[in-house]
């Protein structure tokens, strides 16, 4: 983060802003909804300030800026249109490490005024870091569509129910599944009508009935987080993520997924790559199993979908041996992400009637990849390999021993569906050389098949500069 996100209690302390026009105005706006206690300087004011000088509202310095103004302040805005001004008071500030906001200029401020949805008590800020203010705007005016104003009403039930809920749950976790279910219920639907005393008294029902042994009472949630880009997760997907009270998330999990968790959930790595398993699969079950014993919501975090390679399965096993209740929550699956973003179709009328999905992991004793080679030679279908790269010379000798062409298009798509995607396109002769010398590295999948020809024409996602 380039700036710290934080909300400052300003009632009715003292605030200072330089500046007499219809910025300045603006600003001392905003300070004005936060209660703060006004005073401007300048020389002439414009007439909104005038008007709020005569009815008392602010106080008004007449003359220029001076350091001295600065004592004893809390915060202080230059909204003025001579640069000099606007320096010296950035200035003056900074020497008594008093936060300083100048107008439409970054460098000089301390902290920057954002884009404001007020719901109050619910407020939302928006910023870009003084970068682009329009493109604050923009997402503000989003917002304020998808935000009933009735928001605020719901804030303040809540608040009046607080000191209750805390005497009726003796747990952390209970009140905040109490929460969690009243807020997204029947009681805030009867708000957001309107309907602020039926939302009440529902409040109070829902206090009266609420059993606290379920709501401590431990769940698994395996959640898909898709091939890598945050866009492509499920609505409810983005739901459990923020209820959880443990995240366990693996190596093909993208950090900006695992960063829309909840901010203080605890977060547990066990991820496996080739070679280097950090927690065994038993380990994993058990590890589920000891945090839903103590009441937690575990958030099994997994790239793609938990049920395509993922050991999803053996994870429920164990959850239904122990009596934990579980959901499980699809995702776009690697190969979903990585064929629609490199532009290659698994299946297509003119070149693969049929889709076949397979892990490189399979050995035999000797070391070798085992899998159903002659049905994966087979014509007219596309094959796609998991965690293969380190395999790939060995899958691609194998493909052409069992009678696949060695001219058969194959490619490797690396960190499908993010910023850092790039795709490699060869043959099953050429491939292995291709990725080589690329760098390949996993996350990464194979696709070989006929359907690879249509990379070239139908390769509508450029994430910088691609290798081919």
């Amino acid at each position: 983060m380039d700036y710290f996100p934080i909300f400052m209690n300003i009632k009715g302390q003292p605030c200072l802003v330089v500046g007499g026009g219809e910025v300045a105005a603006r600003k001392a706006g905003l300070l004005q909804k936060a209660g703060a206690d006004i005073t401007v300087v300048a020389p002439a004011l414009c007439d909104e300030l005038c008007g709020l000088v005569a009815s008392g509202e602010m106080k008004h310095l007449d003359g220029r800026f001076q350091p001295r103004q600065l004592d004893d302040m809390t915060l202080v805005i230059a909204a003025t249109d001579d640069s000099q001004v606007n320096e010296a008071v950035a200035r003056a500030a900074s020497e008594r490490r008093l936060p300083v906001n100048v107008v439409d200029q970054p460098a000089l401020c301390s902290f920057i005024m954002p884009a404001i949805i007020d719901r109050s008590p619910v407020v939302i800020a928006v910023s870009t870091g003084g970068g682009v203010p329009v493109l604050a705007r923009l997402i503000r005016a989003r917002l304020e569509t998808m935000i009933p104003a009735t928001y605020g009403e719901l804030a303040r039930l809540a608040t009046d129910f607080r000191d209750k809920v805390k005497q009726r749950f003796a747990t952390i976790t209970a009140r905040r599944v109490f929460w969690e279910h009243v807020l997204q219920g029947d009681v805030a639907e009867k708000v957001f009508s309107g309907n602020l005393a039926a939302g009440r008294a529902l409040m109070e029902k829902a206090l009266q009935d609420a059993e606290e042994d379920k709501l401590n009472q431990g769940a698994v949630y395996l959640v898909g987080g898709g091939p890598g880009n945050p866009d492509l997760l499920t609505f409810r997907a983005l739901r459990l993520m923020q209820q959880a009270d443990v995240v366990l998330y693996d190596a093909l999990v993208a950090p900006e997924i695992v960063d829309l968790t909840r901010r203080d959930a605890e977060r547990v790595y066990v991820g496996k790559q080739s070679n280097n398993h950090a927690l065994p699969q038993d380990d994993i079950n058990r590890l589920l199993v000891y945090y839903a014993q103590q009441g937690k919501r575990v958030l099994r975090l997994k790239g793609g979908d938990p049920f395509i390679f993922g050991r999803g399965g053996e994870e429920i096993e164990t959850l239904v041996e122990y009596g934990i209740p579980f959901e499980v929550v699809p995702g776009i699956t690697s190969a979903q992400g990585a064929s629609s973003y490199a532009g290659i179709p698994l299946t297509h009328r003119d070149y693969a009637q049929c889709c076949t999905f397979v892990t490189g992991h399979r050995r035999d004793e000797a070391g070798v990849v085992d899998l159903d080679w002659p049905a994966l030679a087979r014509p007219e279908q596309t094959v796609v390999v998991y965690m293969g790269v380190a395999q790939l010379p060995d899958i691609c000798q194998q493909m052409i021993a069992h009678g696949r062409a060695p001219s058969t298009p194959a490619a490797m798509v690396e960190r499908a569906t993010t910023a850092r995607q790039r795709v490699v396109v060869g043959d099953l002769t050429t491939l292995p050389e291709l990725a080589l010398q690329q760098g390949i590295k996993a996350p990464a999948l194979i696709v070989i098949g006929e359907v690879v020809k249509l990379h070239d024409k139908l390769d509508w996602f450029r994430p910088g500069s691609q290798a081919h």
